[in-house]
């Protein structure tokens, strides 16, 4: 019997938006915005095709993070990579913190498990989500991409061997998203440069504070959500970075909106409950804005 599977295989894969304000790097959500990618098993060479989103600058080669993720995938599963053929039509921003990243890992380790014919088998979700982890640095992006909803996740190396966690929690069904898009992206290592090494003892208690309401908001309390997604931690450091998404969060806010800075920047999120209205008349010259439902979904082949 074959190793690979015959013809193409396609997945797609959520948007998703990590921190939430206050749950820096251990809490993300699904959002209904997915890319999707077909990938056929051929008898060698690569060839890669992007369309949409960052289509005029991703790679075409094996630097190409989906065909990265895919020889991960292959290689965990003790196979020789083969031939590829990739095929990608990308509708999640790059470099706007709406996970595109996380995307591209998790649709190519998904691709690459559907290629095997008991890829499903030797290599679970579970395990699957530790390559994802690994290959983006942390969780809290990839694990929505991967599972759908809303996430509580993290990691750790105790015992020198990788272990990370994700459950979903419960995500109200008045909850939607509104994400505020600005026409240029930032590098998260640059965001995440800005970061201090230490923070107040007062601000890392009323973080915990507000991320544990976070839980509760999002899943039987709507009403909290403004005082749930306030942060301590992250946001006003990388001021300098997204100075007009840090503003367009502070206008939000006044009026009693649940605003914060998607992921790393400089989309800025509204998760909105039935009092909100129509938000987007707040949308910045230049900018746009797209209302997004939770996904619940996570990756899937089609």
């Amino acid at each position: 019997m074959d190793t690979f599977v015959r013809g193409p295989v396609t997945a797609s894969v959520p948007a998703t938006s990590a921190n939430l304000g206050p749950g820096f790097d251990c809490v993300g959500l699904a959002l209904d915005l997915r890319d999707e990618l077909t990938a056929e098993v051929v008898a060698s060479g690569l060839s890669v095709e992007v369309t949409g989103e960052g289509s005029g600058e991703v790679s075409r080669g094996e630097d190409h993070l989906v065909v990265r993720a895919m020889r991960s995938a292959f290689d965990a599963l003790g196979l020789a990579s083969p031939g590829l053929r990739l095929r990608c039509r990308n509708r999640i921003p790059h470099g706007r913190g709406l996970g595109s990243s996380s995307a591209a890992i998790v649709g190519g380790l998904v691709l690459a498990r559907a290629l095997v014919r008991d890829g499903q088998d030797r290599l679970d979700d579970e395990a699957l989500l530790v390559l994802a982890s690994g290959l983006e640095g942390h969780p809290d992006n990839v694990a929505p991409a991967l599972l759908g909803g809303f996430v509580v996740c993290g990691q750790d190396s105790g015992g020198g061997r990788p272990r990370v966690w994700a459950h979903r929690s419960a995500v109200h069904e008045s909850v939607q998203a509104i994400a505020f898009v600005p026409p240029t992206g930032v590098l998260t290592e640059y965001a995440r440069g800005l970061l201090p090494e230490t923070v107040s003892h007062r601000d890392a208690v009323a973080n915990s504070g507000r991320a544990a309401l976070l839980v509760v908001a999002l899943g039987q309390a709507p009403h909290l959500l403004l005082t749930a997604t306030e942060d301590f931690l992250h946001q006003r450091y990388r001021e300098p970075a997204m100075p007009e998404s840090l503003a367009l969060v502070g206008r939000l806010r006044a009026e009693g909106v649940a605003a914060f800075v998607s992921g790393a920047g400089p989309t800025v999120l509204v998760l909105a409950g039935p009092g909100n209205g129509d938000l987007a008349s707040r949308t910045p010259d230049g900018w746009s804005c797209q209302r997004l439902a939770v996904d619940h979904v996570g990756a899937r082949l089609e």
